[in-house]
C-alpha cells in the first residue's frame, strides 16, 4: 500500500510540476506528511523527480521556440552554483531545522503569490472600471 502512494504522490507531484507550479510545492509535504519519509529522503526525491520534468519541459519550450538563451545563461550559472552548495550544506543541516525551512520559504512563497494575485485583480478591476469614473482635474 505505501508504494502505491508514493507512486501516486510522484504522479501527483510531476502533474502539478507540469502545469508550472512546482511539484515539490506538494510532493515534499504528502511524502513528509503523510507517508512519513524523512525531509533529507523527500527533498533528495524531488530533486531527482525534478530532473525528468525539466527535461520535458525544455524540449516542449524549445520546440515552441520560447526560450530567451541568455537569460538562461544568467539564471543557469547562479542557480547551478548555489545548488552545488545547497547540497553540500543540507547534508548538515538537521532534518528538522530543514522542515522549519521549507515551512518558512512555503510560507514566504504564498504571502508573496497571495500579493501579486491581489495586485493584478485590483489592477484589473481600476482599468474596468476607470471609464466609469470623471476624474475632475
Amino acid at each position: 500500500m505505501k508504494e502505491f502512494l508514493l507512486i501516486l504522490g510522484g504522479i501527483v507531484g510531476g502533474i502539478i510540476g507540469g502545469m508550472g507550479m512546482g511539484g515539490g510545492t506538494l510532493l515534499i509535504p504528502i511524502l513528509t506528511i503523510f507517508l512519513d519519509v524523512p525531509q533529507k529522503y523527500a527533498q533528495a526525491i524531488n530533486l531527482i523527480a525534478f530532473i525528468p520534468m525539466a527535461i520535458i519541459v525544455s524540449i516542449i519550450n524549445i520546440k515552441r521556440k520560447v526560450i530567451d538563451y541568455k537569460s538562461v545563461i544568467s539564471v543557469a550559472a547562479p542557480a547551478l552554483a548555489t545548488s552545488a552548495l545547497s547540497s553540500l550544506l543540507v547534508g548538515k543541516i538537521e532534518a528538522k531545522a530543514l522542515s522549519i525551512g521549507f515551512a518558512v520559504f512555503l510560507i514566504i512563497l504564498g504571502a508573496a503569490m497571495m500579493v501579486s494575485t491581489l495586485r493584478s485583480c485590483i489592477y484589473a478591476y481600476m482599468n474596468k472600471c476607470k471609464d466609469e469614473y470623471i476624474f475632475n482635474d
